[in-house]
C-alpha cells in the first residue's frame, strides 16, 4: 500500500486542473514530471530484475510467472486513476496551493523547510496507513492481495488491488492538502516511495556487511521480508515502504524471521495456489474469506 500510490508512476499527474494558473514552465521538475516518473520506475525496475538474478536471496518456483498477473494489476489501477483522479496526488498540491490551503503555507514555513519536512512526513502517513489496513478487516481483504503473492521479487512491490491504490490516494491527498505540502516534494516523495517498493521487495541478496548500515535509514529486502511471512505476528511487523525509523520508534520492528530468511513461508494460507496468482482471482479476492 505503501501505496500504496504505485500506480501514479505510470499514470502521471494530468496537470493542474482548470481554473487556477501554474506556470510549470517556470517549475521544471513539475513540468517534466512524466518523464521523472516513467524513467525512475523502468530503471528502477530493469535494475532490480537484473540484480535478483545475479544475486538471488531465495528460490523461486514461479519466479517471472507471476508477472504478467502483478504488472496487470498495475495496469487496471492506472487506468481506474486516469478515470477518477487523473490530476493526482501532485495535482491536488497545485490546487493547495493556487486556493493558500495548508498549514506550512499559513505558518509561512519557507519552501525548503517545507519540502523535505513533507516528505518524512508523508512517509510517516503510509506507515500508519499500512498498520490500519492490517487492523481494519475490510481494508485487510483488499491489502491481502499484496500480502497473497507465494514469493517476493521487485514485481511485489507492484502488486496492490486498484480499490487499495485509490484509497491510497484520497488519504494522501487529504494529507497533501492539510500539510500544505509543495507539489515537488508530493513529486519527490511518490518517486521515493515507488523506488524503495520496488527495492524492497526484491529478491536480492544483500551482504550483511551493507545491510546493515543500510537498515539504519531505509527499508531493507531482508528487513521487508519479515513482514511477508505467513506468521501473523511477523507479518504484523515492520511496516515501513521508505525509512526504516518508524518500526523502530514506534516499536514494530523485527530484524528477522523466527525461521530465518531461507526457512521462512511467504504468502497467505489458501492463496498460493497457481490459480489463486490470475488477475481475475486476483482482483475478486477481497470478496473471498
Amino acid at each position: 500500500m505503501r501505496g500504496l500510490l504505485l500506480p501514479a508512476m505510470l499514470a502521471p499527474a494530468g496537470g493542474p486542473c482548470k481554473g487556477w494558473p501554474i506556470a510549470l514552465h517556470l517549475r521544471p521538475m513539475l513540468a517534466q514530471e512524466p518523464l521523472i516518473r516513467l524513467g525512475a520506475f523502468l530503471g528502477v525496475l530493469t535494475a532490480m530484475a537484473v540484480l535478483e538474478h545475479a544475486f538471488p536471496r531465495r528460490p523461486q518456483r514461479l519466479a517471472w510467472r507471476r508477472w504478467p498477473s502483478n504488472l496487470g494489476l498495475v495496469a487496471v489501477a492506472s487506468v481506474l486513476l486516469r478515470v477518477v483522479a487523473p490530476a493526482g496526488a501532485v495535482g491536488v498540491a497545485l490546487w493547495a496551493e493556487a486556493q493558500g490551503i495548508g498549514l506550512f503555507r499559513w505558518l509561512g514555513v519557507p519552501g525548503w523547510v517545507a519540502g523535505p519536512v513533507s516528505v518524512v512526513l508523508l512517509d510517516l502517513l503510509i506507515y500508519f496507513q499500512h498498520r490500519v489496513f492490517h487492523a481494519v478487516p475490510a481494508l485487510w481483504r483488499l491489502h491481502r492481495v499484496h500480502h497473497a503473492d507465494p514469493e517476493l521479487d521487485a514485481s511485489s512491490g507492484l502488486r496492490f488491488h486498484p480499490v487499495e491504490i485509490l484509497l491510497s490516494l484520497a488519504i494522501k491527498a487529504a494529507a497533501v492538502m492539510a500539510l500544505g505540502a509543495p507539489a515537488e516534494a508530493v513529486l519527490v516523495f511518490e518517486v521515493l516511495l515507488n523506488a524503495t517498493s520496488l527495492f524492497n521487495h526484491a529478491n536480492l541478496a544483500v551482504p550483511a556487511w551493507l545491510d546493515r548500515p543500510l537498515r539504519l535509514v531505509l527499508v531493507t529486502p531482508d528487513m521487508h521480508r519479515v513482514h511477508h511471512s505467513e506468521i501473523r505476528a511477523e507479518m504484523d511487523s515492520d511496516f515501513g515502504f521508505c525509512l526504516s525509523c518508524w518500526d523502530r520508534i514506534f516499536g514494530t520492528y523485527v530484524a528477522a524471521p523466527a525461521k530465518g530468511q531461507l526457512g521462512m513461508v511467504i504468502g497467505v494460507e489458501g492463496f498460493r495456489a497457481d490459480p489463486e496468482q490470475r488477475l481475475d482471482r486476483l482482483l475478486l479476492q477481497p470478496l473471498k474469506d
